[in-house]
């Protein structure tokens, strides 16, 4: 055992033991997972994988190299759906024996324990196996529901616990791994002469030709299995700076350049707030409009929805969330599924500074505001449990943790912190932590003493005033809790009121935050002749941005505004995006009449859905099934 890997488990001992609100319950396994990392640790990935979209499956061969901390214990991975064809052990590679193996019954949200019982130097793993049609990490698209609508696409998406259904590892994001992969494109991957592109979270070269074959490294930098990612499709690339790019099929590639046209910009401005970026490139990847969340921070390929191409550069705010994850979230990522604030709080408070930097202190308020708004609204619908940041999901599906909470209370912990201890001194406590913590996971123990030795405690009169436990481990809001303001903001209320009095606006220079503050700044309750005047006045059902739309959408619905029906039907079935799926389907069901309208639909849109988005929505439309 080297000091750094000896280091490196110890760190993971410590996170294991301190996973459990203020008590740090001194369980040393991640619930959601059936891994043993304390006793076998898998370092290193090394993929094959045969893409084949004639069975829709991907057949692969995962080597992986481990580390034995127990003698004698067996190696322990996550699967779901996988059916194993054969498992083999090594010393040094050069050589390879049968490997005793068992996979243990189901759990239908963890998956299937695969136990691999090894030899006494066994320090090498080889799995053969295949994935089901049916993975839950993989959605397979058919030519007609692509943008170029002439060949097929494949994407991942591993988060929280899907890694699982098309690699077997140990899928905790406690354990961090570098990768190698090969992808191979089987028939009918090559239609005509011209090969589809693979393209994955590691370092890919956006000047090689294609192939049909393809490598990619990320050996230098340990990632959580839920940052492999891969993609499949007629795809093209363009540069955007030194180090930044976009990726997306033909139909979209010129608009996506010129949406995303300042993303080195902002990565230069996130180098300067908080340390050098590490991850060599950072480009961007436009998925099929079925993708189920705004975008996924694969390091070296940010995954993003198509619904953000909004023409005026109004959503960027996304691509800023997603570049902020390289720091927290890639580089310090959160050790188990109750600690996914550590990710997503961070991320969002990152973000707000990126988008100062780069289109100034106003454009940032107002996103603030309208997150402090969503916040707001998502602790009135939560029971209490869920509105913790350090959020008890054992025995539940992790994914149910991916509410407003994370994202929104975690960033107004951080912006009160701000305002109470000054900017200077939070931005030299987070360039400190991501230094020191860089390419771990921790939980929220470890940073809650980290907080207070290098925060909290060398600045005790400031420190009595943010009381921590209270954010970390009690639903609400925090009394001295930091409150946003935005001038445009309140300009765009006074407007409001102006209209629903019968008088005239001027909205042509609004940004969409400000349009969504108009909508919501409306009362909830409108009348059939009002919801008539929104849409003569404004054209919101005949918009093309998502949000904009989304919103005006979720009105309609409550106010039962039937002329906005069939742009209702179009929206749920064009698009996959969890975001805007659940908050209608979820009004829907409110009334017998909206029920019926939400089964109709859904019968119609689901297969079209993410695997991820099918979950969800079933939840909601077919409870009973």
């Amino acid at each position: 055992m080297t000091a750094r890997s000896g280091a490196a488990a110890a760190l993971w001992l410590l996170a294991m033991a301190c996973s459990k609100s203020t008590s740090e319950s001194k369980t040393r396994r991640d619930p959601h997972s059936f891994s043993n990392p304390e006793q076998v640790q898998v370092r290193f990935l090394d993929l094959d994988l045969d893409v084949r979209f004639d069975r829709k499956i991907l057949h692969g061969i995962a080597k992986l190299t481990i580390e034995r901390w127990t003698p004698g214990s067996p190696l322990i991975l996550d699967t779901r759906d996988l059916r194993v064809e054969k498992v083999e052990q090594s010393r040094d590679g050069s050589a390879w024996a049968p490997a005793q193996f068992e996979l243990g019954k189901a759990d239908s949200i963890l998956g299937a324990p695969l136990t691999i019982h090894l030899r006494p130097a066994a320090s090498l793993v080889r799995v053969t196996y295949s994935t089901s049609p049916r993975a839950t990490a993989l959605q397979w698209l058919d030519a007609p529901q692509t943008a170029g609508k002439q060949y097929p696409f494949l994407f991942t998406q591993s988060q929280a616990i899907h890694a699982r259904s098309w690699i077997p590892l140990q899928d905790s994001p406690g354990v961090r791994i570098g990768y190698r992969a090969r992808v191979n494109i089987r028939v009918p991957g090559r239609v005509g002469d011209k090969p589809l592109r693979a393209v994955m979270s590691a370092i890919t070269d956006p000047s090689a030709g294609r192939t049909g074959t393809y490598s990619f490294m990320l050996s230098h930098r340990p990632i959580p299995s839920y940052l492999i990612a891969l993609a499949v499709g007629d795809l093209e690339y363009r540069s955007l700076g030194p180090r930044t790019g976009v990726w997306a099929e033909k139909p979209l590639i010129d608009r996506a350049a010129k949406e995303f046209e300042d993303t080195e910009q902002m990565l230069r401005s996130a180098d300067i707030l908080y340390d050098r970026y590490r991850w060599g490139r950072y480009d961007l990847l436009i998925l099929p409009p079925s993708f189920p969340y705004g975008g996924m921070e694969n390091p070296t390929l940010t995954f993003l929805t198509p619904t953000i191409l909004a023409g005026d550069k109004s959503l960027v705010a996304l691509v800023a969330h997603e570049l902020a994850h390289s720091w927290s979230g890639n580089l310090v990522s959160n050790a188990t599924w109750a600690d996914f604030w550590l990710n997503e709080g961070f991320t969002t408070y990152v973000e707000r500074r990126i988008i100062e930097a780069i289109y100034g202190r106003e454009r940032a308020a107002t996103e603030a505001v309208l997150g402090r708004r969503r916040l707001e609204a998502e602790l009135a619908r939560l029971p209490a449990r869920d509105q913790i940041l350090h959020i008890d999901l054992k025995g539940r599906d992790p994914d149910d943790g991916a509410t407003d909470i994370p994202y929104e209370k975690g960033a107004l912990f951080l912006r009160t912190l701000e305002e109470v201890f000054t900017r200077e001194k939070l931005d030299g406590f987070l360039r400190r932590y991501f230094n020191h913590f860089a390419f771990n996971s921790i939980t929220t123990g470890i940073f809650k003493t980290y907080l207070k030795k290098h925060l909290l405690d060398p600045n005790p009169s400031a420190a009595a005033k943010v009381p921590v436990d209270d954010w970390l481990y009690k639903p609400g809001i925090p009394a001295g809790a930091a409150q946003p303001s935005s001038k445009a903001l309140a300009k765009v209320e006074a407007a409001a009121q102006r209209w629903l009095d019968g008088g005239k606006i001027e909205t042509a220079k609004w940004s969409t935050q400000e349009w969504l503050h108009f909508l919501e700044s409306l009362p909830k309750e409108l009348t059939p002749e009002k919801m008539r005047a929104l849409d003569r006045d404004f054209a919101f059902s005949r918009t093309g941005n998502s949000e904009i739309l989304h919103t005006w959408l979720l009105m309609a619905v409550r106010n039962r505004y039937s002329a906005a029906y069939t742009k209702l039907e179009e929206f749920l079935t064009s698009m996959g995006r969890r975001k805007y799926l659940k908050p209608l389907y979820e009004e829907l069901v409110k009334t017998p009449e909206g029920r019926q309208r939400a089964a109709a639909i859904y019968e119609k849109a689901r297969p079209t859905y993410h695997p991820i988005a099918q979950t969800t929505v079933d939840a909601i439309v077919r409870p009973s099934r």
